[in-house]
């Protein structure tokens, strides 16, 4: 999606040293899901016996998906300039990043998965820490058909704001972000004071509760926002480079921390 493609077909790998029928029909069947919400069909995959290779329980799972764009839609575009916005759409939770520290963290902590968590008292802190991750494609795919005024696209995973927003810059330009513009939720405010990570440490390892960025002209955020909803917010705007980080942060100690 974030090359503008429209997500087609999705194969599956599940490998395990024994099979056991219950866990595996739920990760299938939650993989069906993810693709019933991005609009693309699962079309097969493998499912693999190796005994000796997995410990009892361990499986290990893998995919990949093919889309299609025409040519001339291929994203990020050519014509990102100063001044061009940057919006953001909020994440779930931690998505699918950070986990061995967050494992880490509920190990120290001396908590049970199955305990209230401490940022969310009406979840368990498991349920908490695996909100599945939001999946933007039907939306997105939208405004950019509806719009034509998308120019770039960044999936916040793992490396957060700080190193997934370069990707689709040019080399001359840079990424001001105001920390101010958006909330710290509170499972990442939870997970900053554990482990007692600095405010660039967490922009650099968490989505810090913005998933997905897009870059648009100043002249039709508006228009683009009508599309994506209320959620969107504008979190900061291209500048020029002039051989600084790719990324800054205005705001910089917006959470409380340095």
């Amino acid at each position: 999606m974030v090359q503008g493609a429209e997500p087609l077909f999705f194969l599956d790998y599940f490998a395990t040293g024994k099979l056991e029928f219950g866990a595996a029909q739920t990760v299938i069947g939650s993989i069906a899901d993810g693709c019933k919400e991005a609009g693309c069909a699962l079309i097969g995959g493998e499912t693999a016996e190796m005994p000796g290779l997995y410990a009892p329980g361990d499986y290990d799972l893998a995919g990949f998906a093919v889309g299609a764009v025409e040519r001339s839609g291929v994203l990020p575009r050519d014509d990102i300039e100063s001044g061009d916005v940057i919006l953001g759409l909020p994440s779930s939770g931690v998505h699918s990043n950070g986990f061995s520290l967050v494992r880490h963290l509920v190990k120290e902590t001396g908590l049970a998965l199955n305990d209230a968590a401490p940022f969310a008292r009406d979840m368990k802190l498991g349920e908490a820490l695996l909100t599945p991750t939001r999946i933007y494609v039907r939306h997105i795919l939208e405004a950019i058909r509806r719009t034509g005024a998308i120019k770039a696209l960044a999936h916040i995973t793992g490396g957060g704001l700080t190193e997934n927003i370069p990707r689709v810059l040019p080399s001359d330009l840079a990424a001001e972000i105001d920390l101010g513009a958006f909330a710290l939720p509170s499972v990442f405010a939870w997970l900053m004071a554990e482990a007692r990570l600095d405010q660039n440490e967490m922009l650099r390892t968490f989505n810090c509760g913005i998933g997905m960025v897009l870059v648009v002209a100043r002249d039709d955020v508006a228009r683009v926002r009508q599309h994506l909803g209320e959620e969107s917010m504008a979190i900061g705007e291209v500048v020029k480079r002039g051989g600084g980080d790719a990324v800054r942060y205005k705001a910089a100690h917006a959470w409380g921390n340095q």
